[in-house]
């Protein structure tokens, strides 16, 4: 493997993730046989197949799948180095690969746009998933950074910091019975149908926590992996759910969705930013590391009083709406009688 080199592991990995050397040929602007005798050249270093045929289809050989995982660390190794010495040349951009519960999408782009300001050469790469899948890929090393509402509890190689609260309520439709109550026990939704996230989200298992703690045994109408469907499920009156209050700002503030008022709610957790322990952060991932934990709290209060403020100045144009027709109504009644007044003299 000594005489392997940087080049021919590049051109390993992208076969290894197209399974075409045509397709991996056409993108790194070589011939296909260019390709295939790169390749050989590995093989031949290793002593071991690292492809084979099955029909038509192109698969990894045992030796492809354990290659793959050593030459994905070292070129990864070699990125990260390459921003190291960016760093003390001085260097304020780089590459940021953030993973992100779906749940935080409505809160991370904010806080990467105030982060950006300061350094707009920064290129940001965000993959979105479920808790599970983002536990792995963070350590896998296939992301820097991961934000999520609950971090691993066996994971040792993952450290996460805390950085803003999150409140996790309950909500249905404004017109649904519950949302006329002032204050609700959670026996009272024992015959209620719930609309729910997918097992290994971070909001499931929080659900599951509740009801474990309130002894109920829910009646599921729907389960979704999307916080989206979930809120227009809940619109359309399919059941009441348990969701981030951060996802429901601009919903509640037109009057779409109304926040149940359950004793015991909102149900607190925190926002955290995590990465791995064992692998030292370059210096553009420390700088947003600290952004997070020093800003997060900050940046997430400011987007709740802005959504306040979205809800009084939509309620106070429905009010002046419904004044202007009332006085429309009014004068054109005043005309009506006049009118009537007349005919009559």
């Amino acid at each position: 493997m000594i005489n392997v080199t940087v080049r021919q592991l590049q051109i390993f990995c992208e076969a290894a993730q197209r399974l075409s050397f045509a397709r991996v040929a056409e993108q790194l602007h070589l011939s296909p046989a260019g390709v295939s005798f790169q390749i050989k050249q590995i093989e031949s270093a290793t002593g071991f197949a690292l492809f084979e045929r099955i029909g038509k289809k192109l698969t990894l050989t045992d030796a492809g799948e354990e290659l793959l995982v050593y030459a994905t660390t070292v070129l990864r190794a070699l990125d990260d180095a390459d921003q190291a010495f960016m760093a003390l040349r001085g260097v304020t951009g780089g590459d940021v690969k953030i993973g992100l519960v779906s749940t935080a999408k409505y809160i991370v782009p904010h806080m990467l746009t105030r982060f950006q300001a300061s350094y707009p050469a920064m290129t940001i790469n965000l993959r979105e998933g479920n808790r599970r899948h983002i536990i792995d890929t963070l350590t896998s090393g296939e992301i820097d950074l991961a934000i999520m509402g609950q971090p691993p509890e066996s994971a040792d190689d993952v450290l996460a910091e805390p950085f803003a609260a999150h409140p996790s309520v309950l909500i249905a439709a404004p017109w649904h019975q519950l949302a006329k109550l002032t204050l609700l026990r959670p026996r009272m939704l024992a015959d209620e149908l719930f609309v729910v996230r997918e097992e290994g989200s971070g909001t499931r298992a929080l659900f599951q926590r509740f009801l474990q703690t309130a002894d109920l045994s829910p009646r599921i109408a729907l389960t979704s992996s999307s916080n989206e469907t979930i809120k227009h499920a809940v619109m359309a009156g399919m059941g009441i759910a348990l969701i981030s209050r951060h996802t429901i700002g601009l919903e509640v503030s037109l009057g779409l969705i109304s926040i149940l008022a359950v004793e015991g709610f909102p149900l607190m957790r925190s926002w955290f930013v995590a990465r791995r322990r064992s692998m030292p952060l370059l210096p553009v991932h420390w700088r947003l590391w600290t952004f997070f934990i020093e800003q997060g709290q900050s940046i997430v209060n400011d987007l709740e009083r802005n959504n306040e403020k979205l809800g009084i100045g939509i309620a106070k144009e429905t009010i002046n709406r419904r004044i202007g027709a009332r006085r429309h109504r009014s004068r054109k009644n005043r005309r009506s009688e006049n009118r009537s007044k007349k005919k009559g003299a």
